[in-house]
């Protein structure tokens, strides 16, 4: 009883009318959690399953997409809870490890399409030393890293926050991001400090790299053979197109925290919903389309699945 008594509670205030709409809330939320959950397992299915796919360009992407799941994860439950609960509450501690877990995955995004850059500039701009650099240690080692790092750095800031006071306990917003730091009394400048670094650390600088990799393919691709220039287009630009629709969402991220209460709550809701929503629906299916390889095998299962 002690225990439940010393518990802080934390007010999501992000939500706009929920008890007006809570049910077509969950309903569409609901579905879109359904369809995440399935349109991920569906591509990672086909490259476990098919040995043409074991290559490490396909193991990257299985990796980003349960990636995206484990997002999804961390965020829908609590959400589908809210809108059927009469009032939107988290206790501090779960409010630390859901942004424990936000940004952990965040970090581990960036650093996949880091990796999954450089696998294509090795392939593409040294194709007789792929098989010798791409190795499957290689490999092994960047997904660890890419879960790993992350991990490490965000626990610090969640480690600092756990013992200090609260001035607040209203948050804007539907779930637990950098908007946690208006709750503390005191705005620490050395856990501001360390928030720029670890931004640089796993979003700026994997972004100056993945922009550095892709320009060299560029360059290499316009001096080479038109089959050259067409196999960078083919796999490159379903990595850029989520690394720019990952980018922004991510920028939205931080320019929320900085504009605080002069941003509109309905557009905050608006925007904060498709960092949940468009981004886990849209990697499986530009996956799923753009890359030759996966759109194959995805008909070949789609014709299987009609007649049987």
């Amino acid at each position: 009883m002690d225990d439940e008594l010393n518990v802080t509670y934390i007010t999501l205030d992000g939500h706009v009318e929920v008890h007006k709409y809570r049910y077509a809330y969950f309903f569409i939320m609901f579905t879109a959690y359904i369809l995440i959950i399935c349109f991920n397992y569906t591509i990672v299915y086909l490259i476990w399953t098919h040995k043409s796919l074991h290559e490490p360009m396909y193991i990257f992407i299985a990796a980003l997409l349960l990636n995206s799941v484990l997002f999804s994860t961390a965020m829908y439950p609590k959400l589908l809870i809210d809108y059927l609960s009469e009032t939107q509450i988290i206790s501090y501690s779960a409010c630390l490890f859901q942004f424990f877990l936000c940004y952990t995955l965040c970090g581990t995004e960036f650093l996949l399409l880091a990796a999954m850059a450089y696998d294509r500039y090795v392939s593409i701009c040294k194709p007789l030393q792929y098989t010798t650099i791409m190795t499957k240690t290689t490999v092994n080692i960047l997904l660890v890293l890419a879960w790993i790092l992350p991990a490490c750095q965000t626990a610090v800031p969640v480690i600092l926050s756990a013992d200090v006071k609260l001035c607040n306990l209203t948050l804007k917003g539907i779930f637990c991001n950098n908007s946690i730091y208006s709750l503390h009394c005191v705005i620490s400048k050395a856990r501001s400090v360390y928030g720029y670094v670890a931004l640089l650390n796993f979003a700026l600088f994997p972004m100056l790299f993945i922009l550095f990799t892709y320009t060299r393919i560029l360059v290499i691709s316009y001096k080479s053979s038109r089959e050259v220039r067409a196999k960078a287009v083919q796999t490159c630009l379903p990595h850029l197109l989520v690394l720019i629709s990952f980018s922004c969402l991510c920028a939205y991220d931080v320019i929320i925290v900085r504009l605080g209460s002069d941003f509109p709550k309905t557009v905050r809701l608006i925007m904060t919903l498709q960092t949940v929503l468009y981004h886990p629906l849209f990697n499986p299916i530009i996956y799923g389309l753009k890359m030759k390889e996966i759109s194959k095998h995805l008909k070949r299962l789609f014709c299987q699945a009609k007649l049987i």
